[in-house]
């Protein structure tokens, strides 16, 4: 298992460094699809990461986002976001990050955020408690959504539909407030580290949650899906929280998803 979090860490910091310097030089960006935005420093550190890990472990599967993966003959499955939050990082915004998260046999066994920005590496592995830069961490000791810092996101595609909006207002209303900083794998760690009480987000992909699944609970949080279900890697929603407002955010969800909302929604007038 060390050498599986210790070779994390090190791509991670190599592949964040790689970025960091594209994005120093304001490098333009491209859309795949109609809203999704992606740049050569996404393909460039998928690149580098896909090869140090295939150098690494051969028969391991490596599911990355820019498609560059491969399949593998072992049970181990590499989840890799090479630079998650690229519309912050594509507008000049420094909040984005490297992650990758590692699953055997359908369980997440390791995984590891960096970003460069602020030279912030989390890692955590299965049993073995999680860390900020070597510095184990824990999630924050707040019992109540009334005194809680939260967050979720957006998606790129299809906006007007989403049903976070509903989630958002009625939380942003019982909380201290609602962030949405376009990183759903930095929430995640944010989470773990007490910064947050809690993150939630409807439609990520399997590497925008994979690492921040093990991460918050090795740091003492409770994850799972915004019904109360056993989390799902690409799911359909999630939620990762302190664990002491879990229950509590979890009546909240139920009451939105009935249609019951505790804070009416002001008339315009």
């Amino acid at each position: 298992m060390a050498s599986f979090l210790e070779t994390s860490v090190e791509i991670a910091r190599e592949a964040g460094a790689l970025v960091a310097q594209y994005f120093a030089r304001h490098i333009p960006y491209e859309l795949k699809g109609e809203h999704d935005l992606v740049t050569a420093a996404d393909r460039a550190s998928e690149h580098l990461v896909v090869e140090r890990l295939r150098a690494h472990f051969p028969t391991h599967t490596i599911v990355a986002e820019e498609g560059g993966g491969v399949d593998g003959s072992s049970e181990y499955r590499w989840y890799v976001d090479p630079l998650d939050g690229t519309t912050n990082f594509a507008h000049g915004l420094p909040h984005y990050n490297v992650t990758l998260g590692l699953e055997r046999a359908g369980e997440m066994i390791a995984g590891v955020i960096y970003d460069p920005m602020r030279n912030e590496m989390f890692a955590a592995e299965r049993g073995g408690g999680a860390f900020l830069n070597s510095h184990r961490i824990h999630a924050s000791g707040v019992k109540c959504i009334s005194e809680s810092l939260l967050s979720t996101g957006f998606p790129n595609r299809n906006r007007p539909a989403n049903k976070n909006m509903h989630f958002y207002y009625q939380l942003a209303l019982a909380s201290h407030g609602i962030r949405r900083a376009g990183s759903a794998a930095l929430d995640a760690a944010w989470v773990a580290c007490g910064r947050l009480e809690a993150y939630w987000e409807f439609g990520l992909k399997p590497w925008d949650m994979a690492a921040g699944v093990i991460i918050v609970q090795e740091a003492g949080g409770r994850v799972s899906d915004m019904r109360g279900g056993p989390v799902k890697i690409g799911g359909v929603h999630v939620l990762m929280d302190n664990g002491n407002i879990h229950d509590e955010m979890l009546s909240w969800f139920a009451d939105i998803f009935a249609g019951k909302y505790k804070m009416p929604i002001p008339a315009i007038e």
